[in-house]
């Protein structure tokens, strides 16, 4: 593949300069796929990234599956190079991870997205899950969120700028698709406050696990854990008056070019 070959050429500089042994080669993704229930969401699609570490001597050759996170790089390479932490930092190194052994790590993850670029497609959305379950909590429940009929569009203009042959008809082939898979596209499209999925047994996160009663402590668990969170990262759209001014604000802006020519005010009254 294109990876392997250019992954593979950057290795084989590296080994020819006689640095190969003494340099720390991490690749990671980019956020998920510019698709529908991916990119701009905190669905696995959107948040989970394959990440590979190499140093020779150092790292031993294992699948690691712990929560871990990009956040935990810049702390992984100071540590690596000796250089003092600096207070503060969300992230930890990985250092206790790199021979695959049973080490004490965290049993949570946190994650949030706001906004994509300055166009009107703001949809808060916070999350928290740990091995098995997932919690999604929008901030603007039961409303459309924005990037879905927008990401509709841009794909079916790509797809025509293409001049495939054949359709490309993205609402029919969800209509046509799994009852579950259209209850989840509908999800995506006007989320309630709170989604909870298994992960282990729903890995594509189709059934939202937050109404039945027999995972009410589950719920509540994350619930609370997510909160607390919030409120430690001072997280400002906590309060919802800062919340509904932000948005206001958002959407007076129609379109992505208009963000740069428009006078931002939200630094002043999220950092009151």
């Amino acid at each position: 593949s294109r990876l392997d070959s250019m992954i593979g050429d950057l290795l084989q500089i590296l080994e020819e300069s006689g640095k190969g042994e003494n340099t720390i080669v991490i690749y990671i993704g980019d956020h998920g796929a510019d698709m529908l229930r991916s990119k701009r969401t905190c669905y696995e699609g959107g948040l989970r990234i394959p990440m590979i570490m190499r140093w020779c001597g150092q790292v031993t050759p294992h699948i690691c599956n712990k929560l871990v996170s990009t956040l935990d790089i810049m702390p992984t390479v100071l540590d690596a190079t000796g250089v003092e932490q600096v207070a503060g930092l969300p992230g930890k190194t990985l250092r206790p991870l790199f021979h695959g052994q049973p080490v004490s790590w965290r049993e949570h993850f946190f994650a949030e997205y706001h906004t994509h670029a300055a166009a009107p497609n703001f949809f808060p959305q916070r999350c928290v899950r740990n091995r098995q379950y997932k919690l999604i909590e929008s901030l603007l429940p039961d409303t459309i969120h924005p990037d879905y009929e927008k990401t509709i569009a841009k794909l079916q203009k790509d797809y025509d700028d293409q001049d495939y042959a054949g359709s490309f008809d993205i609402p029919a082939m969800i209509a046509s698709a799994l009852p579950e898979v259209q209850k989840a596209y509908a999800l995506m499209r006007q989320p309630p406050r709170f989604q909870l999925y298994d992960l282990q047994d729903d890995p594509y996160e189709f059934k939202n696990l937050a109404d039945l009663p027999e995972y009410s402590n589950i719920l509540e668990d994350l619930k609370q854990r997510l909160t607390d969170w919030r409120l430690k990262t001072n997280d400002p759209l906590l309060d919802p008056e800062k919340l509904e001014r932000l948005k206001q604000e958002v959407q007076l802006v129609k379109k992505k070019s208009d963000g740069k020519k428009h006078t931002w005010r939200y630094p002043e009254y999220l950092m009151e």
